[in-house]
């Protein structure tokens, strides 16, 4: 069933009143299917669905939610209740919903776990969420290297079960230190005489706690990992990343994509009441009215020469628009090669001069044809050549712009996915204004 299909369905049992098909409905439905479904519905209709879901479903549910709508449930749930899904939940799934609390209640939660639950928990919260050792799960199943097949096989049908995504066993030290990898396929398809130093996977590397989580994906995505043990400065296994958790971390990435330039954020509820939404969406509505001011600054300056050439104010736009699209290609661009690893200081500098070479060829194409349709329109050589003049130095400003901003904007600490449309759109727009204007002033004086 589609999910279109089932918020329909929900919605039109929950305003009949058929609560027990709506609930019969409900346990039909898989976690992250039921996590959708709650983000899809208005407050007052997901609040019902809550109430009908069953412990082990709320408690499954949670870790599928994005932070809007899982702290709009956390803040239903007593200490007792929370404590209950730390028996359900991995133990960074839980972490991350710790997180999401206040510090007292997240304390009180702590306090009622008991010591190794506690223990673990409190290792991954030690750890920034995004980093490797936030997303790592401290469930992992290790070995010696003098261990024989047979023993490790002994060993693990004493097991009652194993970690989800066990693709491998981890061998470690007597020391805890990681040594490398045992692959179940090697292990099942051994001689059980054999040590596990003998076919073990030394030369895979292990990832560090403070790995970022977007150079985790990468190396996930490169290498085609299942799995990835994670150690410490020393080199001790502390946990292990698994492909659920990386898979988030791509689908948060290219939400942010797409939602970061309109200042918008992955973890906000779609359907948040208006009072809720307003302050968020105002403060970056008021940037870039600010933005906007300044370019209407620009123009002022020329308010004198627009009266006497109205045709400049025809022919505005064009020159501040190819100069933003421009701009917004080459950041894009340099945004994902910064994101991938494929750009640093080694090779800017030729990218540089790739996109400045880029700017003046596509400048020269685009400004004739504009220069050639606004002569002809206007019947004005000049204006011709000032539009062709200004065209051409706005795209290339608005390629070096795109080049540098990511760099610098990432070196002061600020997210060029956020702010790098914003400040681009800016200098594309004064600068245009101004040069195009500015021509104007000079060639009509």
């Amino acid at each position: 069933m589609q999910i279109q299909e089932q918020i329909r369905d929900v919605i039109r049992l929950h305003v009949s009143g058929r609560l027990d098909e709506t609930r019969f409905l409900l346990a039909s439905l898989r976690a992250p299917e039921l996590a959708v479904l709650l983000e899809s519905t208005p407050p007052k209709v997901r609040r019902v669905l809550w109430e009908l879901l069953d412990e082990e479903q709320n408690h499954q549910v949670l870790q599928h939610l994005h932070d809007d709508v899982l702290a709009e449930f956390l803040d239903t749930m007593d200490t007792q209740e929370l404590v209950a899904a730390a028996d359900e939940l991995d133990t960074d799934d839980f972490a991350d919903i710790l997180q999401q609390l206040p510090d007292t209640i997240s304390a009180q939660v702590l306090a009622s776990l008991d010591l190794s639950d506690r223990a673990r928990v409190e290792a991954v919260l030690s750890y920034p969420e995004d980093t490797a050792g936030g997303l790592m799960n401290t469930d992992t199943i290790t070995v010696r290297p003098r261990h024989s097949i047979e023993i490790v096989l002994r060993y693990l049908r004493l097991k009652k079960d194993l970690p989800e995504t066990t693709d491998a066993l981890i061998v470690t030290n007597s020391r805890d230190e990681y040594v490398g990898l045992l692959p179940v396929t090697t292990l099942v398809t051994s001689d059980p005489s054999v040590t596990v130093r003998e076919v073990m996977d030394s030369e895979t590397e292990p990832l560090r706690f403070d790995l970022p989580d977007t150079e985790v994906a990468r190396i996930f995505s490169e290498l085609d990992l299942v799995s990835a043990p994670v150690v410490d400065f020393s080199g001790k296994l502390i946990g292990r990343i698994t492909i659920d958790d990386v898979v988030d971390v791509i689908i948060e990435d290219a939400g942010e994509a797409v939602l970061a330039p309109a200042g918008l954020d992955t973890e906000d509820d779609t359907f948040a009441p208006i009072a809720k939404s307003a302050p968020r969406r105002v403060l970056w509505l008021t940037i870039n009215l600010f933005t906007a001011f300044m370019a209407a600054a620009v123009i002022n300056i020329f308010e004198e020469t627009i009266d006497k050439v109205v045709a400049l104010a025809v022919l505005m736009p064009i020159v501040a628009s190819m100069g933003g699209i421009a701009g917004t290609q080459t950041l894009t661009l340099v945004i994902r090669g910064l994101a991938m690893g494929q750009i640093g200081k080694a090779n800017l500098m030729y990218l540089l001069n790739r996109e400045f070479l880029l700017a003046v060829l596509n400048g020269l194409i685009l400004a004739s044809i504009v220069a050639v349709v606004a002569a002809v329109a206007f019947d004005d050589v000049i204006l011709g050549a000032v539009i062709a003049i200004a065209m051409v130095a706005n795209l290339v400003i608005a390629a070096l712009s795109g080049s540098l901003l990511p760099t610098i904007l990432t070196a002061l600490k600020i997210d060029p996915a956020i702010a790098g449309g914003v400040v681009l759109t800016t200098i594309t727009d004064v600068a245009g204004f101004f040069i195009f204007l500015g021509l104007a002033t000079w060639a009509y004086a």
